[in-house]
């Protein structure tokens, strides 16, 4: 079972940040999640609401706004004023830190287009992915089942994931679609599900396992990976437990 920093080390630096981003390398993350949406100029921005009211000094929605006035934005000051200087990365800025950070775990591509849909988003994230190698093994997801198909057509060999909260139909879609190797559900819908999860005939990987009692839960049911806000804690407690058994 692999744990997934999300949107970086989240639960001590501001998240979807490049110090949420080198906090989750420092740690030794097996893989880290990000989020990415799109500007009014058509820029890639990483930030998890399609909103910046939450996490920055601002407001109003990312597509209405150019990449010059996402970057005017304080994005750590939310979190804890010693991060005033933190800005909105773009995606580009992100994998520069990755490669020179050298990292080589897992990096998992959530595109939000589940409010938004960002026309061209797809096209624009993967050419900048398929535009070198890179040291890591990179990973799409998405809420939107359109969205995973116009990339698999775009990068058929590439993992792709479906997210999801606790929808029935949401998994049977899944499962018919053979492209979909695995989806990202609840913790919710995991726990509730466990007498089906351990069998599951794709992966499962739940969000988000942020203590020691709910990580025993899901290495119980056999899950293929974990999303945390904290990755050094819970990467800590799962080598704790694999000790025990």
């Amino acid at each position: 079972m692999k744990i997934f920093a999300h949107r970086g080390a989240s639960g001590t630096r501001p998240e979807n940040t490049l110090p949420s981003f080198a906090e989750a390398i420092r740690a030794g993350a097996e893989g880290i999640e990000l989020d990415v949406q799109l500007t009014k100029d058509n820029e890639l921005v990483v930030m998890h609401d399609e909103q910046v009211n939450r996490t920055t000094n601002g407001k109003g929605v990312i597509k209405d706004k150019t990449l010059a006035e996402i970057k005017a934005l304080n994005a750590g000051s939310w979190f804890d004023e010693k991060y005033a200087s933190t800005k909105v990365p773009t995606l580009k800025e992100v994998t520069d830190l990755l490669i020179a950070r050298n990292y080589r775990g897992i990096v998992e591509i959530e595109l939000k287009t589940n409010v938004e849909d960002y026309p061209g988003i797809e096209e624009k994230v993967s050419d900048l992915m398929l535009s070198q190698e890179w040291p890591f093994i990179y990973w799409y997801s998405s809420f939107n089942l359109d969205t995973l198909e116009r990339i698999h057509k775009l990068e058929p060999k590439t993992r792709i994931d479906l997210v999801m909260k606790d929808s029935e139909e949401a998994t049977n879609m899944a499962m018919d679609r053979s492209y979909i190797k695995g989806i990202h559900p609840s913790l919710d819908w995991a726990l509730a599900h466990d007498a089906e999860v351990p069998n599951y005939p794709i992966d499962v990987r739940p969000w988000t396992v942020n203590d020691e009692e709910n990580l025993k839960k899901v290495m119980d049911l056999q899950v293929s990976g974990a999303f945390t806000d904290f990755p050094e804690e819970i990467q800590l407690a799962k080598r704790r437990n694999q000790q025990k058994t």
